[in-house]
């Protein structure tokens, strides 16, 4: 079992910058990729960034350019800088790790809210 937990979140200004930050704890050995998902109220929980032991990275086109994911293979750590951020940006992220056998694992989620 994989546990994951995220830290971060909060209220930033249109424009403004947060990071987030998640850790894993458990079977972290495991683990082949780490990255996450935001919720809007009343909308699907989408793929933000993901990044592979292998070192693949994806973003979805709403947030190249602004968000920057990055990790700690070691630790088993996953950040996501998000800059320049918009009020459509606004959800609840969530970490999600897999593991070899393509079990997924969630955080609790982090709230982000941009907003005036």
């Amino acid at each position: 079992q994989v546990q994951l937990v995220e830290s971060g979140g909060g209220l930033v200004q249109p424009g403004g910058s947060l990071k987030l930050s998640c850790a894993a704890s458990g079977s972290i050995n495991s683990i082949n990729g780490m990255g996450w998902y935001r919720q809007a109220p009343g909308k699907q929980r989408d793929m933000v960034a993901f990044i592979n032991t292998g070192g693949r990275i994806d973003y979805t086109d709403s947030v190249k350019d602004r968000f920057t994911i990055s990790g700690d293979n070691a630790k088993k750590t996953v950040y996501l800088q998000m800059n320049s951020l918009k009020p459509e940006d606004t959800a609840v992220y969530y970490c999600k790790a897999y593991d070899r056998m393509y079990r997924s694992f969630w955080g609790q989620g982090t709230q982000v809210t941009v907003s005036l």
